[in-house]
């Protein structure tokens, strides 16, 4: 026997009526009645079935044997070679007593068909078709009609039309018909060629989509009866949707295949009516002829070596034009989206094959073009290429020759199309987001002998890209921006200090004073939408990278900044700020705990709190949660520091009794030390040398450079700006130098002062307990887990002064 006749692909049918490939094998018959198909590639046992006598077998398109096993449960055996199908159905027929001339079994059938069955004689002739004259239309349309409801009558009335070549006399007669303009036979032949494709039969659909009939089968379809005037499907087929070879197909057979899938898909989603749920089995061969075309098609064109290689060669080439180069990523976008439909052992070989030709560096080199279309198309092609395998992209952006300009680098390309997405829903730019997270997921970074890939990509990763995705956020919350200003201004009223630090635009003359507001810096929705986003990512790289992003974290002050848009006017933005803390806090990382403690990084977050008042919403939950998993996780560093710096504040909040628990939690901590001072003491000495052990690890790491961010930031935004202003006229506009900026009008200090040293711990301000203003608190300095009692005295004056400057409390009165 041949190798190859009695090679298998072994398909099963999914819930969402796909056809699933389960791998290739050899098919044989155990005993003669049982179906075993065994993989080629380890020998495991792929298909082991036994054929029943009641079960309908279905033969397909000469290489395709197709069975339901059980409810819901389809299979599918595909042959390599006809003979080898041929010699199964053999078997199969054998086992049935059935001829194996027939293309199916039976069919199931409930009780009553059954009895009917059984009453008819063995040898019943098949259904006898009224001749096929323009005078007996409307009784071959009643007979076809009639026997739909009918598995036994659907089989032999199928069988009746193969046998006489009925279908072909048929579409002659639509062709007369038309000709004489006989609207009612047009009707009539709507209904027969309507209910013969319902017969679902593979046969008959071999026939009817040839080359010389599937125009005729679109043709009868536009006479529905229900409506006024026909449809024109043939016209938009011939003139309208023209088949564009980017590359010249010379293979004939190919060619023809394309137009027949792509005709047939155009019946079944535009002409035929959406099936119901009762219907969903109804058109289920039709779904199969479709799938296995594609699978034909695609396999077809991987191993037609020399047009894939002359379709990279003019995609890359320079000289190529814009449109014949939009046609060229629009074909390797379809072409990919029909690789889904192979085998896994044959998509990897079909994605390695791209790989090989050089699809990472074209995608480079297209989607930095300008041409939207063009990039909209790459970007859903490199979907692809990570869906499938994101350690390839990983090896191919590592390989990359390591140029002085990171911007070159493909996945920073990605950065720059997401940051630049002209949506205004960002719908681009969310799609690039998943891409990026998949890329950065250390759950499928690969663990080989080695095991060097996820350190070595996320140290790569930090080195050459982070700068870049950070560069939106760390430009909105800069001190100073090109052109535009954040400055402190300290304002005197009813004797309340107010530090009210806000992002305003103005002009560089402050000699008399005063800033001329520019309010052409607006805190845009789109703006806030990008800067979520990033702040989704980071908070992605929390919870998975560890030492990297706790690195850069502490080394770019990255928290303080990410914080100062608390004060965002667009709440969910905000609420990114403050899931971003939260995920920090939820590693209970002491080295994490320290930072926040130095920063005095809780400040935003009680401003927030108490300017939002007495209302009741997600930001108010939220930031009472992080509050909650303090007291109960116990961490006693954070505890300590907010019941030393904020409990007077928020001492009145007592709608929900978390404060008063942290307050209980700092007491019961403060009294147990208080009995094991000088051991505690050793232990906070001894943490701090390890941290700045810790710290020392990495001394090479660069100090925030705010210039390189938004000269990063602006260059991106630059080159985006022309064009911008074209497409989108109406879309909200970015600021000259291409930064965004925040407009924040809320009463606030930014937490941007992280490349300052903190005040000395020894000033007794910065262990003031005492509220003040609704303003942001001036940041302390480094200060004890708990307080002593040789400290009681001092606090208790500071406490006296400054009690003059009540803080606004919530009014939970109302």
């Amino acid at each position: 026997m041949s190798e190859t006749r009695r090679r298998v692909k072994v398909y099963t049918l999914n819930e969402d009526r796909q056809w699933e490939d389960r791998g290739t094998g050899h098919v044989d018959t155990l005993k003669d009645t049982t179906l075993t198909v065994t993989a080629e590639t380890d020998g495991s046992v792929l298909l082991e079935s036994k054929i029943k006598p009641n079960t309908a077998y279905q033969k397909q398109q000469d290489t395709l044997i197709v069975w339901s096993e059980a409810e819901n449960y389809d299979l599918a055996l595909s042959f390599q070679e006809k003979a080898g199908c041929d010699e199964i159905w053999e078997k199969i027929c054998q086992v049935q007593g059935k001829d194996p001339s027939v293309e199916i079994t039976q069919e199931p059938m409930d009780e009553s068909e059954e009895e009917r069955f059984e009453e008819m004689p063995e040898n019943s002739h098949l259904i006898e078709l009224p001749p096929c004259d323009e005078s007996r239309l409307e009784e071959i349309a009643e007979l076809v009609t009639s026997v739909l409801t009918s598995p036994i009558r659907r089989e032999k009335l199928a069988l009746a039309l193969m046998s006489t070549a009925y279908m072909k006399k048929l579409l002659e007669l639509f062709r007369t018909c038309e000709e004489s303009n006989h609207r009612e036979g047009l009707h009539h032949l709507y209904e027969i060629v309507r209910g013969v494709l319902f017969l679902n039969k593979a046969t008959l659909f071999e026939v009817m989509f040839s080359d010389d009939c599937i125009m005729d089968v679109v043709g009868c379809l536009e006479y529905d009866p229900t409506l006024v005037q026909p449809k024109r499907h043939r016209e938009f087929l011939t003139k309208t949707a023209k088949f564009k070879e980017v590359i010249p197909i010379t293979d004939l057979e190919l060619r023809q295949k394309i137009h027949q899938t792509y005709r047939v898909q155009y019946i079944q989603d535009i002409i035929l009516p959406t099936p119901s749920v009762f219907e969903e089995n109804v058109l289920s061969t039709l779904s199969s002829f479709i799938f296995f075309n594609k699978v034909e098609i695609v396999s077809m064109l991987q191993e037609d070596e020399k047009f894939l290689t002359e379709v990279f060669a003019q995609l890359t080439d320079e000289a190529t034009e814009e449109n014949k180069r939009r046609e060229l990523v629009n074909f390797f976008k379809e072409f990919c989206a029909f690789s889904q439909t192979l085998q896994p052992q044959n998509r990897d070989a079909f994605f390695k094959t791209l790989a090989n030709l050089g699809i990472l560096p074209a995608l480079e080199i297209v989607m930095g073009m300008e041409d939207v279309q063009v990039k909209m198309a790459a970007t859903d092609i490199f979907s692809y290429l990570v869906e499938f395998s994101p350690s390839m992209v990983r090896e191919f952006v590592m390989q990359e020759p390591q140029q002085a300009d990171d911007d070159v680098l493909l996945i920073n390309v990605v950065i720059k199309q997401m940051i630049c997405d002209s949506d205004p829903e960002l719908g681009g730019a969310v799609q690039l987001m998943g891409l990026l997270r998949t890329l950065m997921d250390p759950e499928n970074m690969l663990a080989p002998v080695n095991k060097t890939e996820k350190s070595e990509f996320l140290s790569f990763f930090y080195k050459n890209c982070m700068h870049v995705l950070t560069a939106p956020l760390l430009a909105n919350t800069a001190e100073e921006n090109t052109g535009e200003m954040c400055f402190t201004q300290t304002l005197r009223h009813n004797h309340i200090i107010i530090l009210h630090h806000t992002c305003l635009c103005f002009n560089a003359d402050l000699t008399d004073g005063s800033a001329a507001v520019n309010p052409v810096c607006p805190d845009n929705f789109q703006t806030a939408q990008l800067l979520a986003l990033i702040l989704e990512l980071l908070t992605f790289c929390v919870e998975h990278h560890t030492y990297h992003i706790k690195m850069y974290i502490m080394n770019k002050d990255l928290l303080g900044r990410v914080l100062t848009l608390m004060n965002s006017k667009h709440t969910f933005l905000a609420l990114c700020a403050l899931r971003f803390m939260r995920r920090i806090i939820g590693l209970k990382d002491e080295y994490y705990n320290r930072y926040i403690v130095e920063g005095n990084l809780f400040e935003p977050v009680i401003n927030a709190l108490l300017d939002n008042g007495t209302r009741y919403n997600l930001l108010n939950s939220a930031i009472i949660e992080l509050f909650e998993f303090i007291k109960v996780e116990d961490i006693k560093s954070l505890i300590a520091h907010i019941v030393d710096n904020f409990y007077k504040a928020l001492e009145s909040i007592e709608y929900v009794q978390t404060f008063k628990g942290l307050k209980g939690r700092y007491e019961q901590e403060k009294d147990r030390q208080s009995r094991g001072l000088g051991r505690y003491r050793r232990e906070a000495r001894s943490f701090e040398e390890d941290e700045d052990m810790w710290l020392n690890e990495d001394q090479e790491e660069e100090d925030v450079d705010f210039d390189k961010c938004k000269t990063d930031y602006g260059k991106y935004m630059e080159s985006e700006k022309v064009k911008e202003s074209q497409d989108k006229e109406n879309h909200p506009k970015r600021t000259s130098t291409g930064c965004f900026k925040f407009t924040f009008s809320h009463s606030a200090e930014t937490a941007t002062n992280s490349s300052k040293p903190p005040p000395s711990s020894s000033s007794n301000s910065s262990k003031a307990t005492a509220p003040v203003s609704s303003s942001h608190l001036p940041r302390t300095g480094l200060v004890g887990l708990v307080d002593y009692p040789d400290d009681e005295d001092e606090d208790e004056e500071e406490h006296d002064e400054e009690e003059q400057s009540p803080r606004k409390r919530p009014r939970l009165g109302s």
